[in-house]
This record gives C-alpha cells, sequence and structure tokens, in this order.
C-alpha cells in the first residue's frame, strides 16, 4: 500500500520577466487564463487529485498569492448585502473546504531544485507533488490526478511527460527511457535524467513537464546543493539520483499542455479553455470567425 500524496508544493518565487511590463507588480501566477488566476487553475487541479495541504514557495513581492487565497470579509459583506449568490459561491470555491494553505519564502533564486527544497519542513517525511503553474494542462481527468492514480499502481517517483521537438530538449529535463507503453495514459520506465540537454545528447524526445510526485529522499539529495545546468540546483539532477533506488516512471498524461509562461502559450490557453467551456465556447468561437475575416480584410 503506497502512502497518499496529501501534499503539493507550488514553486512560485519567479519574477515573471517574460511578461513584463504586466508582471512588474502582479505575480506572474496572478495572470488570469478566461476568468481564473494561473494559480487557482492548478490549486483546483491539485484539489482534485486529492490533495489537502497546498504550499508556496514564495518570494519578495508575492503576498497578492497568500491574499487571493485568503477570506475577505469586507466583499463577503457586500455580496451578501446585494444578493449576489452566484458570487459568492466563486468566492467560497477558491480555497477548497477541508483544506490548508501555508507558505515559505525562496531567499535566493538557485532554481526550481532549491525552491522544492525550501518546502522540505512544510512537507516532511512523505511522498508529495510538485506543480508549476505556468503549465496549465486542459483533460478531462486532472493532469495531476492521472498522474496520483499512476501513483497509487507503481509507487515510487513519477513525472508526467511528453514528446517535444528534437531542436527543443535543451529547454526541458529529459528522460532516458528503458521500456515505454508508448501510448496516452502509458508509462515509460526511466533509467536516467538529463536537464536540458542539446539535441546531439539527448537520450530521448520525452520531456518532463511542471507535474511531479516524489518520494521525501528527494531532499536529501537538494540539500547538497550541487550546481548543474544554468548553474542552478536543478530538480531534475536530484531525482536522477533517487533511479535504481526507488521506481521512477513517466506517465504520458493524457491532454494538452500549454506554456503559460510564453505569451503566445498563455494566449492559446485562454482561447483553448473558453472554447472548451459550454456558458461561452460558442460565442468564443463566433468572435474568432469575426475577428479572423476583419483581419483578411484589412490587410
Amino acid at each position: 500500500m503506497n502512502d497518499p500524496i496529501r501534499k503539493a508544493v507550488f514553486p512560485v518565487g519567479g519574477l515573471g520577466t517574460r511578461f513584463l511590463p504586466a508582471t512588474k507588480v502582479m505575480p506572474k501566477e496572478m495572470l488570469v487564463v478566461v476568468d481564473k488566476p494561473l494559480i487557482q487553475h492548478a490549486v483546483e487541479e491539485a484539489a482534485a487529485a486529492g490533495i489537502e495541504e497546498f504550499i508556496f514557495v514564495t518570494a519578495a513581492g508575492k503576498t497578492m498569492l497568500e491574499d487571493h487565497f485568503d477570506a475577505c470579509a469586507e466583499l463577503v459583506t457586500a455580496l451578501k448585502a446585494k444578493n449576489k449568490s452566484a458570487e459568492l459561491k466563486m468566492l467560497e470555491a477558491i480555497a477548497p473546504a477541508g483544506t490548508r494553505f501555508s507558505a515559505t519564502r525562496q531567499p535566493e533564486p538557485l532554481g526550481l531544485g532549491h525552491a522544492v527544497w525550501c518546502a522540505r519542513h512544510l512537507v516532511g517525511d512523505e511522498p508529495f507533488a510538485v506543480m508549476l503553474p505556468d503549465d496549465l494542462v486542459l483533460s478531462g481527468t486532472p493532469c495531476l490526478k492521472q498522474l496520483v492514480d499512476a501513483y497509487g499502481r507503481v509507487g515510487g517517483n513519477l513525472v508526467a511527460v511528453m514528446d517535444v521537438p528534437k531542436a527543443h530538449t535543451d529547454r526541458y529535463g529529459i528522460l532516458d527511457v528503458e521500456s515505454d507503453e508508448g501510448t496516452e495514459g502509458g508509462l515509460a520506465s526511466v533509467r536516467g535524467l538529463v536537464e536540458k540537454p542539446s539535441p546531439a545528447e539527448a537520450p530521448s524526445t520525452l520531456s518532463i513537464i511542471g507535474r511531479y510526485v516524489l518520494q521525501p529522499a528527494v531532499f536529501d539529495e537538494l540539500e547538497r546543493g550541487r550546481r548543474g545546468a544554468g548553474n542552478e540546483i536543478q530538480l531534475t539532477d536530484a531525482m536522477a539520483e533517487l533511479i535504481g533506488r526507488q521506481p521512477f516512471h513517466g506517465l504520458r498524461f493524457a491532454g494538452t499542455r500549454y506554456d503559460c509562461g510564453d505569451k503566445v502559450g498563455w494566449l492559446e490557453a485562454n482561447l483553448a479553455f473558453a472554447l472548451a467551456r459550454d456558458d461561452m465556447g460558442p460565442a468564443v468561437e463566433a468572435a474568432l470567425s469575426r475577428t479572423g475575416f476583419a483581419r483578411s480584410t484589412n490587410r
């Protein structure tokens, strides 16, 4: 019987420079996709996977993230006075019932591995999830739930993976695969991990996206403080040290991933998530049709 995954770590200390000037004051995780901030999309996905405790690894200027999930008595009172029941339900849904939020600081931007290490005292000695809000996945079954369900079958460490173009391997952690079911929802057995290899040196094109289920032993490896790609403490390098000691798999998740750390990826996510909604999909499709016509006639 594998220990349950109850806690999720959200490394949210980045500066979001690719979205300046929008992110000069506002954390990039508060960028909205349709009508919810990226961090709320991530928290809802985690809650759907059974996560009970949400741990934010923040930096200076990120208090807006914590405020978003905190109670706002003044707003609640105003909505009640105006009988805004639908809006009240939206507020209640932001922080799911029976869950807990906590935060810790990453004092220096020393990489993803260092950010995860900063959460070690809040995670404790139990398996946990890591979620990168920049990676947004549109799927029937939430991506993290797919990962947690797979963990229930095989245990150990798991990462969500997808194939990327060979030319882009130097942007991702890449799997060295021992065996691969090769189908959506299938598992790949991992014999090695390489952080951002050049296309010529990449062992495969199977890349890690921002969803992980990890054993607490990874903290021991991160504690060593070894620097990797970009002279940063890389989570991929620490995970690689666990291979052979614990089961390690990549899950070919079902769904479409959008890189919301990129402006075009964020715009694509807005369109995809809006089109997928019954309450606005047809109207958005009509608006896109009108926009396309206007562009073609104004060129």
